[in-house]
């Protein structure tokens, strides 16, 4: 049964919790130039427990059996003797060619970006690199926009991650081919911690995908990770991220973008992996006139979890935001999907819009769809709408009155309910990705 909106903006936080914690110690946050901004966040870290359900923002995510004392950091290196990268992550998903490509490995990375892009001042490395070449820059941005207050595995994540990718793109630069990066993650009781740094300056503007992936395995990892984006006056930012974790790894992210006067951000979110996820993801449009459109999809099977929290936080005025979040379950899978549209008091002429549509393709499936709107202002035009359905019998007989056998009858079905998210996707290879995922996932 579909519950009704709930007006929850503010997420709660609790400092007690039943559940087993991690056993990192002070030893492993690593000493480097972000000393004193790791070990801030490791006493944060400290200070707050596994989340429980009683917490608002978690209720719908238990992690009564989540294995915090398994995990361990990789080793330097660790990842010459886990299966390499499969080449298929590595091809371009957008455009022909990569402007630059980074791929995170359990304890090292590889790194490139084209001479005329590091010529005109744009970076796009490694935090390791980072570290001795940009370190003023990295210390400037770093836990800006996602604090390590933010949760529990914020906290981690700002303490202890080494896997991480700083990009800035330089005033009214135009990056014309697009940026790529892969994390990869294989092996069993691995930690994987990645904190990814976007600063778009004024006017200035690039297109990135960002993919985390690993292998179907026997028993479980995890991974946690922070991502800051910054989108200045006039500027424009395509950022398209996509998450096919295996089965056994449990996800968990804390993601927030800033938009400026003027700026646009197109931000893209596929996810089809991982056993666990809980995913925030805040979109803050803070100068007048700014934008930002949010196309989510997903996939589950299994017995999957899949849990996006999403904010659209209308700060200024004449501010635009659109959210569309469409996904399919099979199995004993599980999706939630909670949204806010808050609109700030002073932010006239606000347009929000967000949207939720889930089709269950099994009895023992289930989807969860709670939007919610604040509105501190008087004069806006703020909707939004959540559905949760079957599949509808009357498409399928027509199809199968024409020859088509059953299971491709449903394919084609999901295929078009699948066609909205597509239609809002200007890249040809992340489309064909989630058909791939929608072929592989109905069998």
């Amino acid at each position: 049964m579909q519950e009704k909106p709930k007006v929850v903006v503010s997420r709660q936080r609790r400092t007690d919790s039943s559940a087993r914690d991690f056993t990192f110690t002070a030893a492993d946050v690593p000493a480097s130039a972000l000393a004193s901004f790791r070990t801030s966040a490791w006493s944060a870290f400290q200070t707050r427990s596994i989340p429980l359900t009683t917490d608002e923002a978690w209720r719908r995510t238990d992690l009564r059996l989540f294995p915090a004392p398994d995990f361990k950091l990789p080793k330097l290196g660790a990842h010459e003797d886990l299966p390499p990268v499969p080449d298929e992550l590595l091809k371009p998903l957008v455009g022909d060619q990569h402007g630059g490509q980074i791929t995170l490995l359990a304890g090292g990375s590889q790194i490139f970006l084209e001479d005329a892009l590091a010529k005109k001042g744009v970076v796009f490395t490694d935090f390791r690199t980072a570290e001795k070449n940009h370190a003023d820059l990295l210390a400037k941005l770093i836990g800006q926009i996602v604090k390590p207050e933010d949760g529990k595995f914020a906290a981690l994540v700002s303490a202890l991650s080494q896997n991480g990718i700083l990009l800035y793109v330089p005033k009214n630069v135009q990056v014309e081919a697009p940026l790529h990066s892969v994390l990869w993650g294989p092996g069993s009781d691995l930690a994987y911690f990645s904190h990814l740094i976007v600063y778009v300056d004024d006017g200035a503007s690039v297109t990135y995908v960002h993919e985390a992936a690993s292998p179907d395995e026997t028993g479980h990892a995890m991974h946690a990770g922070v991502v800051e984006i910054h989108v200045g006056e006039n500027a424009n930012l395509r950022f398209v991220e996509l998450q096919s974790w295996g089965r056994g790894v449990w996800n968990f992210s804390h993601e927030r973008a800033r938009v400026h006067r003027g700026g646009n951000l197109d931000w893209i979110f596929g996810a089809v992996g991982s056993r666990l996820t809980k995913n925030f993801s805040d979109l803050d449009l803070v100068g007048e006139g700014a934008q930002g459109r949010m196309s989510g999809f997903y996939f589950t099977d299994g017995s999957q979890h899949l849990d996006h929290d999403t904010q659209q936080n209308h700060l200024a005025p004449h501010t635009t935001s659109d959210l569309l979040f469409k996904g399919a379950l099979k199995g004993k899978s599980r999706s939630v999907w909670q949204g806010m549209i808050y609109v700030a008091p002073g932010a006239q002429k606000t347009d929000g819009y967000q949207a939720n549509r889930n089709i269950v393709l099994s009895e023992e499936a289930r989807a969860d769809s709670i939007p919610g709107l604040e509105i501190l202002a008087d004069d806006v035009r703020c909707t939004h709408g959540a559905t949760v359905g079957k599949l509808e019998q009357e498409p399928l007989f027509y199809l199968k009155s024409r020859g088509i056998p059953q299971a491709e009858a449903e394919r084609l079905v999901v295929e078009g309910f699948f066609d909205p998210i597509m239609q809002r996707i200007p890249f040809e290879g992340v489309r064909e990705r989630f058909q791939q995922a929608i072929t592989q996932k109905m069998g």
